[in-house]
């Protein structure tokens, strides 16, 4: 795959052989952020578990302290007080049934989190089709299925992320903006890794943390030392 100008400079950077200190790779990827917009970086970890065992599956939601950079459009599948609950936290868009041939026959997508009430879950659940598939299903575990929908709301506009695997056993989140500092990314960065760590599944045998890798959107790949994390 040939690769421009920029991204190759910006390799120059990086040893593909060294796994790196936290603060390094911090440095270095907001350094190879050499596009014309603010790019994201994200983390990418590798974990020693087979995610297709119930009981080695790893899913849950995390705020990072400065947000993703990203403004988050959150629709709330509720009914009654919970709506104009919802629609006081900040949720970008509020309803019920009649959201549903909206997104099933329109294709009307503009959110990025849905969160529902329990009591929404028969409503939400016909959705499941569209909805899995794109990551968007509401679940307990990443709390968005709650009746605190205010707490679900502010949380996600404040910056909480989901992780899970895929189905190569890697999580990959974004943990900011290039043109967050140092301490921002590290901060982001290190409550991400503490929450997955802890969230290690009693029946992972082995070494947990396989590997982590940081990245902005238009840059090499920069390995990180785990030792610190296991």
């Amino acid at each position: 795959m040939k690769r421009g100008k920029k991204y190759t400079e910006a390799a120059k950077l990086v040893d593909r052989a060294v796994q790196y200190d936290t603060e390094e790779a911090i440095s270095l990827v907001k350094k190879t952020a050499v596009a014309k917009f603010d790019e994201t970086v994200e983390a990418h970890i590798r974990l020693g578990v087979d995610g297709r065992h119930a009981d080695q599956q790893v899913r849950g939601a995390v705020v990072l302290p400065h947000g993703t950079g990203k403004t988050v459009r959150v629709l709330v599948f509720a009914k009654g007080e919970k709506l104009d609950e919802a629609k006081a936290a900040g949720a970008d868009f509020v309803g019920g049934d009649e959201l549903i041939p909206r997104i099933q026959n329109e294709g009307w997508f503009d959110f990025d989190v849905v969160v529902a009430t329990p009591d929404m879950m028969g409503v939400v659940g016909r959705l499941g089709r569209v909805l899995g598939p794109k990551g968007l299903m509401p679940n307990p575990k990443a709390g968005t299925v709650t009746m605190d929908v205010t707490k679900a709301v502010q949380d996600i506009k404040a910056g909480k992320i989901e992780y899970r695997l895929d189905k190569t056993n890697i999580i990959h989140v974004p943990v900011g903006k290039a043109s967050f500092s140092e301490e921002q990314l590290k901060d982001n960065f290190t409550t991400l890794m503490d929450a997955i760590v802890k969230a290690r599944p009693a029946a992972a045998k082995g070494q947990y943390l396989k590997s982590v890798t940081l990245t902005n959107t238009m840059g090499p790949g920069i390995r990180i030392n785990t030792t610190k994390f296991a």
